[in-house]
């Protein structure tokens, strides 16, 4: 089979398109012919070794496609079944190995690229919005990155549980985006400093959270954005890591919480993986959340897909198709 795959890491040149072997299905696990791979941001940190795989590795974590083979002790999935993964390394490639329980029936009335555009950033949306930080009617919530793909899903649900929602863009497209997917408030951050902005249009109270998938360049002012108790759910850091934190800095601003959330917590059985992704799936086919497919690139051009991402082009979602 072709698959895109890494020697070493560093920049979107390491992004090989080569021939390999198919991998043959283990206990526990079924072959995936793929139909479609989502790209996220994940990616970019897999390829630069923020995190490590052992190398040579298949990049990416996201694909939706049909069950070509199942291995001895899989009795719930057949061959033809569609389906769809999220956090499972292996992706940019025609063929994937995944754990049988990763995997999620795809409702009819979804497309299989729809799907993977959904799967990984969708799962993402839900649980911050619903568990990590249970927006409740009324709250008020900061949005980072709020035109990319899983800020566009945020804004979205985050409307759906009744809260006030600003969001951060760099471009005035980017904000007539955010704007159409519901955020109330929009604040360039290329043209004024988002954290006097969210003071000014909070009246000085500030925000119950901050949904930052940004980092290094946002987390001093996110915090200050906050109201007392507020959260700081830091779910990304694609300006860069954060430097260590003084935990009483959470004191004197006002007894903050700062969580640092990861998806493989928030589906830790196939339970939870099933109730979030039948959410999210049921939201779509209804009409009522809407997955924005930004670019779609065959397999082989994955290190353009990785340079539009980085430059912050994109907007809502890049899918690769083998």
């Amino acid at each position: 089979m072709r698959a895109i795959r890494m020697h070493e890491y560093g920049g979107p040149e390491v992004l090989r398109y080569e021939e390999v072997s198919l991998p043959e299905p283990g206990v526990g696990e079924a072959r995936v012919k793929v139909e479609a791979v989502g790209v996220n941001y994940i990616d970019i940190y897999q390829r630069k070794g923020q995190y490590p795989d052992p190398l040579p590795v298949i990049p990416g974590r996201e694909a939706a496609g049909v069950v070509d083979a199942v291995g001895p002790g899989v009795s719930d999935l057949i061959p033809g079944t569609r389906v769809v993964y999220a956090m499972h390394v292996g992706s940019y490639a025609e063929y994937a190995v995944v754990p049988a329980r990763r995997l999620v029936p795809i409702p009819d009335a979804i497309d299989v690229r729809l799907a993977a555009a959904a799967m990984l950033q969708g799962l993402t949306a839900h649980y911050l919005t619903c568990s990590t930080y249970p927006l409740q009617p009324g709250d008020r919530a900061l949005i980072h990155a709020a035109a990319g793909g899983v800020g566009l899903l945020l804004i979205q649900m985050a409307k759906r549980r009744g809260a006030w929602v600003i969001g951060t863009v760099s471009t005035e497209q980017k904000a007539d985006l955010a704007r159409q997917a519901g955020a109330d408030e929009v604040i360039l951050y290329t043209q004024t400093d988002f954290e006097t902005e969210t003071r000014r249009l909070t009246d000085s109270q500030g925000v119950n959270v901050v949904y930052d998938s940004v980092g290094q360049t946002t987390f001093d002012k996110s915090l200050n954005c906050l109201m007392p108790r507020g959260y700081l759910v830091l779910y990304g850091q694609s300006s860069g890591p954060v430097p260590p934190l003084n935990p009483q800095v959470l004191s004197a601003k006002g007894s903050l919480y700062l969580t640092r959330p990861n998806l493989m917590h928030y589906t830790l059985d196939r339970a939870e993986l099933l109730k979030r992704a039948s959410d999210l799936f049921d939201w779509i086919s209804a009409g009522t959340l809407t997955v924005r497919i930004d670019t779609t690139l065959p397999l082989a051009e994955a290190a353009l897909a990785h340079r539009n991402l980085e430059a912050r082009k994109t907007t809502g979602k890049v899918v690769l198709i083998p």
